[in-house]
């Protein structure tokens, strides 16, 4: 198991937008995560990536606990060396694609590896023209973001999260800043990597991607799991009324 989430909440002053939510993720698999706008989605991602600090319960990556509530209830994590360490565990990939402007494509990719991992220069390049001819960017090595698409940019982003060799890969509503067009380039790509049996959490309002990817799926609403399970189970046989009104506002 790679990960896992115990009884998690989160709090904003008095607002409580995560309640008690305990999930795992398994090697290979592909988790995505659905719900309605406020539903606690991407709070969950970013506790899950250290984003943001939990107000109560558990977080596990490898069998390491990065973060506890201790029986005062006060939450504890690891030193930020330690800390560091689980980091190097995932990668993120947000909405905006907060790539380097004045960085070329290629260079965006290789910065990471070279200055947090101190591997070998020619390596890392080698590594990381191989990840854009993955994505068809090959030719756009040397260009700088602001000459790239929306979708050739989240494709750049992808494959910088990829360069650090990451054992989960988590997306944030990749395609929501993207055309129709531009995010078919973006979720051919997340599909190739879940045929490859790459370990991802997927936010996303992408229900047919949802459907046809995931080995599994959670429908979140008001801070907490209403339903999950297999997408079949989900999007085919909905047992929540919830999920079910939910999903009624996308064509099957």
């Amino acid at each position: 198991m790679i990960l896992e989430m115990n009884n998690i909440s989160k709090n904003f002053g008095d607002l409580s937008v995560i309640k008690d939510i305990s999930f795992n993720v398994d090697r290979g698999e592909v988790v995505s995560i659905i719900g309605p706008s406020g539903s606690g989605k991407s709070t969950l991602l970013r506790c899950a990536t250290f984003l943001e600090t939990i107000s109560s319960g558990e977080i596990r990556y490898m069998d390491t606990v990065a973060a506890y509530t201790d029986p005062n209830g006060t939450v504890n994590y690891l030193t930020p060396n330690d800390l560091r360490k689980i980091k190097g565990y995932f990668g993120l990939v947000f909405q905006q694609f907060n790539l380097f402007p004045h960085y070329s494509v290629l260079r965006n990719l290789m910065d990471a590896p070279l200055k947090v991992q101190k591997r070998h220069k020619d390596e890392v390049e080698a590594e990381c023209m191989e990840l854009l001819r993955k994505m068809g960017l090959e030719a756009k090595a040397n260009a700088y973001p602001c000459q790239l698409s929306g979708g050739q940019q989240q494709r750049v982003a992808i494959a910088r999260a990829l360069a650090m060799k990451p054992e989960v890969l988590f997306f944030d509503e990749p395609t929501s800043a993207l055309d129709p067009e531009l995010t078919g380039e973006v979720l051919k790509v997340i599909k190739q990597l879940a045929e490859e049996k790459m370990t991802m959490v997927v936010v996303t309002h992408e229900m047919s991607f949802a459907r046809a990817v995931s080995d599994r799926v959670i429908f979140m609403d008001g801070g907490v799991i209403v339903e999950q399970g297999h997408p079949e189970e989900v999007f085919g046989n909905t047992m929540e009324e919830r999920t079910r009104q939910f999903l009624s506002n996308y064509s099957r």
